[in-house]
């Protein structure tokens, strides 16, 4: 199903996706705080700033704001790097999985939502 999807189809999924979360009381992501956390959660850890910043070619001042923002919604923690005390890892945390589960039954109720025929 989801394979024969078209672009309009898919952008409708998305839209509807987000539509819904913004109705929601909760933090308004952006696109690059979106990506980092779904990068965070989705790849093997571990994850520094460094390697963020490689990973979606931005550059380390950006991957730092957009950790400033999920941070402080308690989406990832920043800890020290066991191995590098110069090097900072960033961690998921319990909040921030629950709001991607949240935001993935979104797109699933979208998708269910959608006229296919």
């Amino acid at each position: 199903m989801i394979s024969s999807l078209s672009s309009q189809q898919v952008l409708e999924i998305w839209r509807d996706s987000l539509v819904e979360g913004v109705r929601r009381d909760g933090p308004d992501l952006t696109a690059r705080q979106l990506a980092l956390m779904l990068t965070v959660y989705l790849k093997p850890l571990p994850h520094t700033v460094r390697g963020l910043s490689v990973e979606l070619n931005i550059g380390k001042p950006a991957v730092t704001r957009a950790l400033d923002a999920l941070t402080k919604y308690s989406f990832v923690r920043r800890i020290p790097d066991p191995d590098d005390k110069r090097s900072i890892q960033v961690q998921r945390t319990v909040k921030g999985s629950i709001y991607l589960v949240e935001y993935a039954d979104r797109v699933v109720e979208a998708i269910e939502g959608m006229d296919l025929g």
